[in-house]
């Protein structure tokens, strides 16, 4: 299902070759129809608002979101277990995954960054892929909820994620998201609390979530599969 890719495409950081192809996302978006429709004519008015929004507008506001802080990070182990030994593992297992289905991750990405975990979706059949997309569900919606608060068109994208999954999120995580205070941190905070929580070596952080931009019939950043495999 190419919408599971879109939806990742629509969280990459802007570049003219996405703004160029957001007609042809709107179209393919809309001949899937797999989302619901309210999801759908949302996110067809956040695809407009891309149109009609300068780009250098839209990179400012995206660094400003996804690549400062943790509460918007794009890798989803980041929420999940922070500077614990498992996200190491996590990471191993998840790559294992790719590879199983002949998918090797390409240009030095980490496998639990969302816009290449929804790719690898796309490429899986598509009870499975609503299957997996049930697991990080809690770091999905709460990202959406975090997103709302700031008045931030990025919550759409989320909240579609969201309605593709069978499993709803936990209400109870998803209320004390909503009760927490809106906080603003300053950029030396925010570098502060990079250096303390970085758990890989050598590896990229947020500050380079940059998925590859192009026609949404391809793959991003996973290597050709191997002959015969989905």
């Amino acid at each position: 299902m190419k919408t599971f890719k879109i939806l990742g495409l629509l969280l990459s950081y802007p570049k003219d070759e996405l703004i160029e192809n957001l007609a042809h996302i709107e179209q393919i978006l809309k001949s899937e129809a797999i989302l619901p429709k309210g999801h759908l004519k949302r996110i067809t008015r956040f695809i407009d608002y891309m149109k009609h929004t300068d780009i250098y507008q839209l990179q400012e506001d995206y660094v400003s979101l996804f690549d400062r802080g943790r509460a918007h990070c794009l890798h989803l182990f980041e929420h999940i277990h922070g500077e614990s030994r498992d996200r190491g593992q996590a990471m191993v297992n998840l790559q294992e995954s790719y590879a199983a289905r002949g998918f090797y991750i390409s240009q030095g990405e980490l496998p639990d960054y969302l816009p290449l975990f929804l790719e690898y979706l796309s490429f899986c059949p598509a009870e499975e892929a609503v299957d997996l997309i049930g697991d990080p569900i809690n770091v999905i919606a709460t990202i959406a909820i975090r997103l709302k608060k700031r008045e931030s068109q990025y919550h759409i994208v989320f909240d579609a994620i969201s309605a593709l999954a069978k499993v709803k999120p936990d209400a109870a995580l998803m209320a004390q998201a909503k009760a927490s205070a809106l906080k603003n941190q300053t950029l030396e905070e925010l570098d502060k609390e990079w250096a303390e929580t970085e758990a890989f070596d050598n590896a990229p952080d947020c500050g380079s979530c940059e998925a590859a931009i192009i026609p949404p019939n391809n793959p991003a950043k996973f290597a050709q599969p191997t002959k015969g495999v989905h």
